[in-house]
């Protein structure tokens, strides 16, 4: 019998194990900032992946993998800081962008790009998720680098809040901005290629389906206005109410109510923002809407030879070219508070900063998407209202013999204007009910 410690038939107790728990992190505020970007990373492409499912399910389904594996990486690492979370959270962040990097820049994601449904309300949207990834990625590796010690005195707590706080609103409000503007169309019809019904596809440039929202009198054989929204060409859609109408000062409800009075069939189009589209997509696609009006008339009860265009801001600059650039495309142009010139003299930084961000500084192509640059001979009939260089252009379609008329844009104004240009009477909307 073996004797242990003095007691018969025992053994030694093995020693305790050592403690190998990792200890937790600080919740600090560069680990609470990193959160909310990868939070407001993830949340903007889920937010698209119901418009992006009616274009191509693989592509929604992997938006949504990435998305909800970042979110849920981000709520571990914000509820249990430890650096594997930590880790976790900055390897799903750079997944979420290594998915916008293959994706929008080096555009190794073929067929079309998923990104563009994010994109219908504000064309950078998906600017703002990466770089709220990028943030988050940088963020948690900052946080995992760090090794653990105790807590720090209240005053260097309090430092460190204040510096970093502004930072922190700034990544919510661009989360929850990107988040609602991405997910913009989620409550609405999708477009329907079937003619007969109030939101029509108009379009599909790169496998993105374009929506028409058509508003049709009573009459048969009406003439149409094709409503171009406002937003710098970089924000902005159809719609009369949303974020969209916010950002691109719509003014659509009122045009649209005074254009119907008189007869007009009204066409309110989205159409490609930059810098997710590059000029001339939104061109392009005002001259699809055109064709699609002209080629789908008899069904829609539309009279193809009274088509015209009114645009508000750069919408009415958009309306302008259909007007000058090339063959008229259209029958009237009432363009207003429109800018006739994209030239980077003398704008304010943010005008400046837009244009960039729209038409980039290439001086052929700020003159393409200039209707000053065109001498407007054989132009059809102009309504203008303001607008940067508004009073110049008038003066050199005057010149070339356009029928050129100013105003201040009421609504009134507009459909009294088109209506006489189009010869319809003022009774046009009630005749020949459908």
């Amino acid at each position: 019998m073996r004797v242990v410690d003095g007691y018969p038939g025992t053994r030694r107790p093995p020693p305790p194990a050592p403690d190998t728990a990792e200890p937790p992190l600080r919740r600090g505020p560069v680990l609470v900032t990193a959160v909310f970007a990868a939070m407001g990373g993830a949340l903007i492409p889920a937010a698209s992946v119901a418009a992006l499912w009616r274009v191509w399910q693989f592509y929604a389904m992997l938006f949504a993998l990435v998305a909800a594996i970042g979110f849920a990486a981000a709520v571990i690492a914000l509820g249990w800081p430890t650096r594997k979370t930590t880790r976790a959270g900055a390897l799903t962040a750079a997944a979420g962008l290594a998915l916008w990097v293959a994706s929008r820049p080096l555009g190794l994601l073929t067929r079309l790009d998923p990104w563009q449904p994010a994109d219908t309300v504000v064309g950078f949207t998906d600017y703002v998720a990466a770089g709220l990834q990028c943030l988050a990625v940088l963020g948690f590796l900052v946080v995992r680098r760090r090794r653990a010690h105790p807590w720090p005195s209240a005053p260097r707590r309090v430092a460190a809040w204040i510096v970093l706080f502004p930072v922190l609103l700034l990544v919510i409000a661009a989360g929850a901005a990107g988040t609602v503007a991405a997910g913009d169309g989620i409550g609405s019809p999708a477009a329907s290629t079937l003619l007969d019904e109030s939101t029509v596809e108009y379009c599909r440039p790169g496998g993105i389906p374009l929506a028409m929202d058509l508003t049709r009198p009573a009459a048969r054989g009406a003439p149409v206005a094709l409503f171009l929204h406002g937003g710098g060409l970089v924000a902005g859609n159809r719609r009369p109410t949303g974020p969209g109408a916010l950002l691109a000062g719509s003014r659509l409800v009122p045009l649209r109510d005074a254009l119907t009075a008189r007869g007009f069939a009204v066409a309110s189009i989205d159409y490609r923002l930059a810098p997710a589209a590059r000029w001339p997509a939104p061109l392009d696609d005002a001259r699809c809407a055109v064709r699609f009006l002209r080629a789908n008339a008899a069904e829609l009860d539309i009279d193809p030879a009274r088509i015209t265009a009114v645009g508000t801001g750069a919408g009415g600059t958009l309306a302008a070219l259909l007007g000058v650039a090339g063959n008229a495309e259209v029958r009237a142009v009432a363009a207003l508070g429109a800018p006739a010139d994209f030239g980077l003299a003398g704008l304010d930084p943010l005008t400046r900063a837009t244009v960039l961000m729209a038409l980039g500084r290439s001086p052929a192509t700020l003159r393409e998407a200039s209707p000053l640059t065109y001498p407007g001979t054989g132009a059809p009939p102009f309504l203008i209202a303001g607008g940067r260089k508004s009073a110049e252009f008038a003066d050199r379609l005057r010149a070339a013999g356009v029928a050129v008329t100013t105003g201040t844009g009421e609504p009134a104004e507009v459909a009294r204007f088109l209506a006489a240009v189009t010869g319809t009477p003022a009774d046009a909307s009630t005749r020949g009910g459908r």
